[in-house]
């Protein structure tokens, strides 16, 4: 029988050294999500809102102008996400249960887009929302930035007073708890 040299792995003990890699780069990964989210979704406040927030305007998937601006005075709940995040679209329901349970006290729900047109009409055919969506391609991605998602991660959601005040934000899949928190903010 032929012995192997000191230098060679077996075929087993390499696949075991690369599921321990895999393993080890899957936990860094995990913890570096945990971090983001735990910093993401402290609250903070700040003192005013993003230069030139409200005079930002999108499109919607079906082409029609989102202006910003329509939703200043009210609070407006807005969710930064994307058809191929698979959080992102799971978390779309309780968002819109939250905008057909607390429109009638003046909140507002916008979603932007950090996607392609054709996935959202498509994404909308399949699953319609009672709030309007804007297509924010990767200008939504920095404007999430200047609001505070630093890692630019989806889902991502803003929380603004009716003056603009950035009163909540959250990375990652809201909660049913979150919402209702939130729901007591004006």
């Amino acid at each position: 029988m032929a012995e192997l040299s000191s230098g060679a792995e077996s075929a087993p003990e390499a696949r075991s050294r690369r599921w321990l890699l895999r393993g080890l780069a899957g936990g860094a990964a995990l913890t570096g999500v945990g971090v983001a989210v735990w910093r993401g979704g402290a609250p903070a406040a700040v003192a005013e809102p993003v230069a030139g927030f409200w005079a930002q305007r999108w499109e919607s998937p079906d082409g029609k102008s989102v202006a910003l601006q329509s939703f200043q005075g009210r609070p407006l709940l807005m969710n930064f996400w994307a058809t191929w995040c698979p959080p992102c679209v799971e978390e779309l329901p309780l968002i819109n249960q939250f905008f057909r349970e607390n429109r009638a006290n003046g909140w507002q729900v916008l979603a932007l887009a950090v996607d392609k047109t054709a996935p959202v009409q498509t994404f909308l055919q399949h699953m319609p929302l009672d709030f309007p969506v804007a297509m924010a391609g990767m200008a939504g991605a920095e404007l999430g930035r200047s609001l505070g998602n630093l890692t630019g991660g989806l889902p991502f959601t803003v929380v603004l007073s009716g003056d603009g005040v950035v009163r909540q934000r959250k990375m990652g899949r809201v909660s049913p708890a979150d919402l209702q928190a939130w729901a007591g903010l004006k």
